[in-house]
């Protein structure tokens, strides 16, 4: 998301300056100065304080984050996350897409399908894969440009992967559910395909969410909107065309903290560390080039109204403290939705799934039953993209 983008950018020119201030400290310690004594002779002469805060800084710039986790986030006690992944397959999408899929559960359990948020990949659901596998099958799979996909980035050719996803699952009837941009890909297939709302896609879980370019929905909107073209665009741009030059920077800001310190904005109180590294590793080892693209891809896309024609029931998961998309979003999708339940859960922000995967998963569980239940079955769908 495009705040996420631009703390993640004041974060790397941070960690940046302060690994150039340690080299130039280092030099200028070892290059030393000459001072000539009372006899005439030249003395080379070190400040040692150069040195020390010299090392300081290149420690922290390589081993920073060893220290800054445990300040910005809870011990885990037992329930850690991490970017690992299952037995997936590589299928093709739509426009020649390839993307990586899993699937986790019982094959003939009912199918909820995961899509994403943006700068992450399909590992970020671990909690729900453990969870709701327990009594579905689970489907997810890796956005166009980020984990192991790749393909066109942009909305329209996202929800085209997502229909491809859901042919490919064979599935008579699924659930889809979609964190923070996967929920906007979800309202541009409602947009752009309702048909196969009713007829194959039983129910639907907006996480987190926007119905609009995120820059109107996100905290101080007037002033985010202010910064699109003058700051928010050009660094995007500027991202892509130096792409080694900021590919390295997001590593350096990973392994000093400031990363995380960026990313530690997009989570309330309940955050654990694992969770906090596992959403900054993430947004690191994707290709920058790639989350700048999909960034400018969310300016320029809005579903307003788009599930208000949807005739399946619809959940809508909200973070009481999201900053990047403000309940206020979800509020306005609810209001224009037939069937649509609203549910604010206290004290999360925009990784709340993540910071309580007891709440979503138990909400998406409970939901899926109760659809999965009253929904007519139809014959499965028959793939078109091979």
């Amino acid at each position: 998301m495009p705040l996420q983008f631009l703390l993640r950018v004041i974060a790397n020119l941070v960690s940046l300056a302060i690994l150039i201030a340690a080299a130039y400290l280092l030099w200028t310690w070892w290059d030393g100065e000459l001072v000539r004594q009372t006899d005439g002779t030249l003395v080379k002469i070190r400040e040692d304080w150069r040195l020390w805060v010299a090392l300081a800084g290149l420690a922290f710039s390589f081993l920073g984050k060893l220290l800054v986790v445990p300040l910005l986030a809870k011990a885990d006690k037992k329930d850690r996350t991490h970017a690992t992944r299952g037995n997936g397959v590589v299928i093709d999408g739509a426009n020649g897409a390839q993307l990586y899929v899993e699937q986790h559960g019982a094959p003939e359990a009912p199918t909820i399908i995961l899509t994403h948020g943006w700068s992450m990949d399909s590992t970020i659901w671990n909690y729900a894969k453990r969870d709701l596998g327990q009594r579905f099958r689970v489907v997810t799979w890796d956005l166009p440009g980020l984990g192991k996909s790749r393909g066109e980035i942009s909305l329209e050719a996202f929800a085209d992967d997502l229909a491809a996803v859901i042919a490919w699952s064979g599935a008579s009837r699924v659930l889809v559910v979609g964190h923070s941009i996967g929920g906007m890909t979800i309202q541009t297939l409602a947009r752009d395909n309702p048909g196969l709302f009713g007829s194959v896609i039983a129910g639907v879980v907006l996480v987190n969410t926007t119905y609009t370019n995120p820059l109107k929905t996100i905290v101080l909107p007037r002033f985010m909107q202010a910064l699109r073209f003058p700051v928010l665009e050009p660094l995007m741009k500027l991202t892509k065309w130096l792409l080694p030059l900021s590919q390295l920077s997001a590593w350096q800001s990973y392994l000093s903290g400031t990363a995380h310190m960026a990313n530690r904005l997009g989570f309330g109180k309940y955050v654990t560390r694992s969770q906090l590294d596992h959403t900054t590793l993430l947004s690191t080892r994707n290709s920058q080039a790639a989350i700048a693209d999909g960034n400018l891809a969310m300016f320029r896309w809005d579903a307003t109204g788009a599930t208000s024609q949807l005739g399946v029931p619809v959940l809508i998961l909200a973070g009481e403290v999201d900053i990047v998309t403000k309940p206020v979003a979800s509020e306005t999708i609810a209001g224009v939705t037939p069937a649509a339940a609203l549910r604010v859960i206290d004290g999360v922000n925009h990784m709340g799934f993540l910071e309580r995967p007891d709440v979503y998963n138990a909400a998406i569980a409970e939901f899926a039953a109760t659809t999965f239940a009253s929904a007519p079955r139809q014959a499965p769908p028959s793939s078109s993209f091979g």
